[in-house]
C-alpha cells in the first residue's frame, strides 16, 4: 500500500539517498535539490511547498514535491491548480507498478483539495522522457504545447 509521509530528519537523510537510473538523471533534479528548492520557496513566500516521501508499506520508494497555485499565480493557465514539481521513484523500485500506484494516490489526494480547490494539475517533463510521458498520459495529462526551460508542460483537468 502506498503512503505519503511528511519529511522528518530521519526520512530526510534516507530520502536524499534515493536515485533514478543513470540514464534518467538528466530528467529529474536530485531530491536534495528539490527539498532545498521547497525550503527557499517557503522562506520567500513564493508558494507553500507540499513535500512527501513516498512509502510502499515500510519501505521508502520515492519523493514528491508540489504546490498549490491561485489563478493569478498560475504561469501556465488561468485557473487554480496544483503544480507537480517533482515526482520520482527510486531505481530499485521502478518497473513494479509502484509509480502508477503513487500517481493514483497523489491524484486522489489532490482531489481532496488539501490547500484549496483546483480545476487542474500541471506538471512538466523532459520531452525525451518517454516513460514519464506515457505514465502521465495514462492518467489523462495532455501536453499544452507550452515549454518551460526545455520541458513539455502537461495538464490534467480535474
Amino acid at each position: 500500500m502506498i503512503e505519503f509521509r511528511k519529511l522528518t530528519e530521519d526520512i530526510f537523510f534516507e530520502c536524499i539517498k534515493l536515485e533514478v537510473h543513470e540514464e534518467q538523471k538528466n530528467f529529474v533534479a536530485s531530491n536534495v535539490f528539490s527539498i532545498a528548492q521547497s525550503y527557499v520557496a517557503l522562506l520567500n513566500d513564493e508558494f507553500p511547498p507540499i513535500t512527501y516521501a513516498i512509502y510502499h508499506g515500510d519501505t521508502l520508494i520515492g519523493f514528491l514535491l508540489m504546490c498549490y497555485e491561485h489563478s493569478e499565480e498560475n504561469e501556465y493557465g488561468d485557473e487554480n491548480c496544483y503544480h507537480l514539481v517533482r515526482f520520482m521513484i527510486d531505481k530499485q523500485y521502478q518497473g513494479q507498478g509502484l509509480g502508477k500506484q503513487a500517481m493514483e494516490k497523489l491524484l486522489s489526494y489532490i482531489r481532496t483539495s488539501p490547500q484549496g480547490k483546483a480545476e487542474a494539475v500541471y506538471l512538466s517533463y523532459e520531452p525525451k522522457n518517454e516513460v514519464a510521458k506515457k505514465l502521465y498520459a495514462s492518467y489523462g495529462f495532455v501536453e499544452t504545447g507550452q515549454v518551460d526551460d526545455g520541458e513539455a508542460i502537461a495538464k490534467l483537468v480535474l
